[in-house]
């Protein structure tokens, strides 16, 4: 049985990420002003290709956690992770709740997580 990440660990992972995430599209956002409106898609874009690709993305590679289908274990489908991270609307707009029932759930799931059917557990 994997062991699941818990709230702490998957918040410090998110806040490297979006860390990494200001640290270069501030600096884009000033030179291409243009770019500005699309910078968050490319933002998302990215973070699709390394959880499809490589596996976490540079925060959840710092600390260790990986995103796996919940059925099988393995690599989730590519559809079903940009499901993922489109539903991170969701658990954001109520307050949050959406992550923050990460630290009540038995499996360590967001809404996001349930919605697209993926887990986040510690990474050997």
């Amino acid at each position: 049985m994997p062991e699941y990440a818990g709230f702490g660990p998957r918040l410090l992972a998110f806040a490297i990420d979006w860390l990494i995430f200001f640290v270069v599209s501030v600096p884009l956002s000033v030179l291409f002003f243009e770019l500005s409106p699309v910078l968050p898609l490319l933002g998302g874009a990215a973070a699709v290709v390394f959880w499809r690709r490589p596996g976490p993305t540079p925060g959840k590679l710092a600390v260790g956690v990986r995103i796996v289908d919940a059925r099988t274990g393995g690599t989730p489908p590519t559809g079903r992770l940009v499901l993922r991270l489109l539903c991170y609307v969701l658990s954001a707009a109520p307050l949050y709740l959406g992550f923050l029932w990460i630290a009540v759930d038995r499996r360590r799931q967001g809404w996001h997580d349930k919605i697209a059917g993926t887990l986040v557990i510690q990474d050997d």
